[in-house]
């Protein structure tokens, strides 16, 4: 199953395939959607098609699990672009409903042109409107689909750098794991040599027992200080979690709200080794994890 991103755009038209309308009416449904936590849509129809947005929020939610999405609609026309040619049966019609109109309600507006050609425009009003939410219908569910290739096509390529970054992180932490004994060893031996000079200066230190016993103080101390900058665990936990992230992006689907509370608990473990670290090497490890951390942070924002 894909990944998808919430970023996209679409496009999609229909436009009516009955023959004899001298200018058939067209709709272009737009689709623009960006990041955000939860399903957001937003319409700009005209007033021809107001009717429709539940049928066409439905079709959306049914496409869709997050992001922000504004939906365009507009009306067009076929290259036959010209102005609907009243019959005179219709106009005739037109006349006598106007009159029988005005001879119930004689303070009733006569009829503007805007209005006969609409009327004339398709047969009635009706079959028009009919015809239009249809259409609108049609090219929604292509935009809709368009948007969703696009968004799988975006979805990969952001797998791609999140698995750079993961195997980034990985070669960090390979690199960390062994500086950690080195570290130890160095500071137990600086221990060893700050008590033998410390009983140098107190004049001998008072035979054999005197430096055994400072000898055991300073490798307890040196003990003591192994277990404060071991980062094993923070370690383990970090290449547990980016395991994790890798079947999340191998399996596909709605794993954005994983990926974003795996991406925080990487930060953690980050910030923790960088809290613990004695080493420049170390602190170095640390600040290039939390670099590519948050670059996956950024990535991961748009992931549905």
């Amino acid at each position: 199953m894909p990944v998808y991103s919430m970023t996209g755009f679409a496009s999609a038209g229909a436009a009516p395939v009955a023959e004899g309308d001298s200018s058939p009416i067209g709709v272009t449904v737009e689709l623009r959607t960006v990041n955000s936590r939860f399903l957001d849509i937003a319409f700009r129809l005209p007033d021809e098609l107001r009717q429709i947005e539940p049928a066409l929020r439905e079709a959306l939610v049914a496409g869709l699990r997050r992001g922000k999405v504004e939906v365009r609609a507009a009306l067009g026309k076929s290259a036959d672009d010209g102005l609907p040619q009243p019959t005179t049966e219709q106009l005739n019609r037109l006349g006598r409903a106007e009159s029988t109109v005005q001879s119930w309600l004689p303070h009733a507006a006569a009829l503007s042109v805007h209005e006969v050609l609409q009327w004339c425009r398709g047969g009635s009003g009706a079959t028009v409107a009919t015809g239009l939410d249809e259409l609108a219908m049609q090219a929604a569910r292509n935009a809709v689909e368009a948007l969703r290739e696009a968004r799988a096509r975006e979805g990969a390529r952001l797998v791609q750098i999140l698995m750079e970054r993961v195997r980034t992180l990985r070669e960090l932490a390979a690199q960390a794991a062994p500086l950690v004994p080195a570290v130890v060893q160095k500071q137990q031996q600086r221990f060893l040599e700050r008590w033998a000079e410390a009983l140098e200066a107190a004049g001998g230190g008072g035979g054999a027992v005197s430096a055994e016993a400072a000898r055991d103080r300073a490798l307890n101390e040196a003990a003591a200080y192994a277990i404060r900058i071991d980062v094993a665990e923070e370690l383990s936990r970090l290449v547990a979690h980016l395991d994790e992230i890798e079947r999340l992006l191998d399996r596909g689907g709605e794993v954005g709200k994983r990926l974003d509370f795996l991406i925080q608990e990487l930060h953690r473990e980050a910030n923790t080794l960088g809290s613990k670290s004695s080493a420049l090497e170390l602190t170095g490890i640390s600040v290039d994890m939390k670099v590519a951390i948050e670059q996956m942070r950024e990535q991961v924002q748009n992931i549905e």
